[in-house]
């Protein structure tokens, strides 16, 4: 069963021969199947093309499109840089003579400055342990002694008259 030394010299060549035979028969398959994609490829750009051109059209006024609206949309940022001198800090000191004149309390320039600070009604209540309903009561009676409407103009007549900083 197995070869003798003359059975192995005699295979050589026929081992050869079929390798031969194998490489050559799949490179005519490779070579087939590229031929067939081609083909395919042909037949669709021949059956398809005016798809494909529109489409390849479509894209390119896309991008041409995207690209212009940005470059003309694109707000323009202009940086100015401009130097304010800011006083010094002083220390702040409460206007006691205007406080005595408008009659307002300790407690009443607490719900100012809380007010001034931004807080709601709510939120003061809650800062000073006290219910909403009472902070709505000092603060009436700040706008009633400083004559204001809102709780802006309150906060603004606070520091015209020197009650807050």
């Amino acid at each position: 069963m197995g070869l003798g030394a003359r059975g192995r010299h005699e295979a050589g060549p026929y081992i050869i021969g079929v390798r031969k035979h194998i490489l050559l028969y799949g490179l005519i398959g490779g070579a087939l199947i590229v031929l067939l994609r081609v083909i395919e490829y042909r037949y669709l750009v021949v059956e398809r093309s005016l798809e494909i051109y529109g489409g390849i059209v479509a894209a390119l006024f896309a991008v041409i499109g995207i690209w212009l609206g940005r470059k003309l949309v694109r707000p323009r940022t202009e940086i100015i840089v401009k130097e304010v001198s800011v006083p010094a800090r002083s220390v702040f000191v409460i206007n006691e003579h205007k406080l005595d004149q408008l009659g307002i309390t300790r407690r009443e320039l607490e719900m100012l400055e809380l007010l001034a600070a931004g807080l709601s009604n709510r939120e003061i209540a809650e800062k000073v342990f006290l219910s909403e309903n009472t902070v709505k009561t000092h603060l009436s009676r700040v706008f009633d002694k400083l004559g204001a409407r809102r709780r802006t103009q309150a906060v603004q007549l606070g520091k015209q008259h020197g009650l807050l900083p």
